[in-house]
């Protein structure tokens, strides 16, 4: 409560005039916001309204008040993500550290708020002797990305270990999703448009830490040696078609080291995509349909974006 006995009310900025009544409403809520800042690739416009939550009552209650009015899209760490020069329309919605807490349970369950690092749920998993998570180690995201996209790496994904999720409809609805009401296949689930993710929970088994710690390190290592992770990018650009590897096809279309303005098809890893420095939204996704046209020219095979691409063109 503030000094005059009332909740306090969300902190407007850049704003004449909020989406809905913001009486009571505790989080931050910011008009035409820059989200280049907080995607990997350091490109794209702005967010007609950006979000965050003072904590799962907050979002629920502005949720409530917008009502569907506006679309809602959820962003985690983005770095799986293009957003478009254009910038997105409606509210972003952005989970801090109130959503970022992960417990241990008992029967080897990790239950995580959607906001936590895949680095942070599969080192608490080490640290309890709780196994089967290490992959999330190589993952750069958060869980609430996970369970949207199935998030995988080096031969597990979030299908594998996922028991239920929690979201937040649209309208404020809170809802949770067994696993199976996902519908889980190569990166994509059924979750519904505008859901955004609150928490999930992950199953996983007994082990020892010692040798948890040393399959973590062993997944560092590859990432490092084999990714440009120190770079502006944004993760696998294309899934891998059935029988093939995305980062193959590229290499074999003579796409190694392609630019288009500031973007470029990485030297060390032919299926990421890097911002050289100055990289519209609009150079590094036409670089992709290049990619994608020279593929397809070269061996009549259809890539497919795993790279999420929103906003306005």
């Amino acid at each position: 409560m503030n000094d005059t006995g009332r909740a306090p009310t969300a902190e407007v900025e850049g704003a004449v005039a909020a989406p809905v009544p913001i009486e009571g409403i505790r989080g931050k809520l910011t008009r035409d916001a820059p989200l280049a800042k907080l995607v990997w690739f350091k490109s794209g416009g702005h967010a007609d309204w950006l979000f965050e939550p003072a904590d799962l009552d907050d979002l629920r209650d502005f949720l409530a008040r917008l009502d569907g009015q506006l679309p809602v899209m959820a962003l985690g760490l983005g770095s799986n993500m293009i957003i478009r020069d254009g910038g997105v329309p409606g509210v972003v919605i952005k989970l801090g550290k109130a959503f970022a807490k992960v417990e241990v349970r008992d029967d080897h369950v990790i239950a995580c708020g959607a906001g936590a690092h895949g680095i942070l749920v599969s080192s608490t998993a080490r640290d309890a002797g709780v196994a089967g998570l290490e992959f999330l180690r190589g993952i750069p995201g958060t869980v609430g990305g996970f369970v949207r996209m199935n998030g995988g790496a080096y031969g597990k994904e979030t299908a594998d270990i996922l028991i239920d999720c929690d979201v937040v409809m649209p309208d404020g609805a809170f809802l949770t999703l067994p696993v199976t009401d996902l519908r889980y296949s190569y990166r994509h689930s059924a979750l519904p448009d505008g859901a955004t993710v609150v928490a999930a929970r992950f199953q996983g088994a007994s082990g020892d830490p010692a040798a948890i710690g040393a399959e973590m390190d062993r997944i560092a290592q590859a990432r490092e040696q084999s990714q440009p992770i120190r770079t502006k990018t944004g993760g696998s650009t294309f899934k891998n078609p059935e029988g093939h590897k995305a980062w193959q096809l590229v290499d074999a279309a003579g796409c190694r080291g392609l630019k288009m303005g500031g973007a470029q098809v990485s030297e060390k890893h032919t299926n990421f995509m890097i911002n050289t420095g100055d990289a519209t939204s609009a150079d590094i996704e036409g670089l992709g349909e290049e990619v994608k046209h020279r593929v397809y020219a070269h061996f009549g095979v259809e890539l497919e974006w795993e790279i999420q691409r929103v906003g306005r063109p």
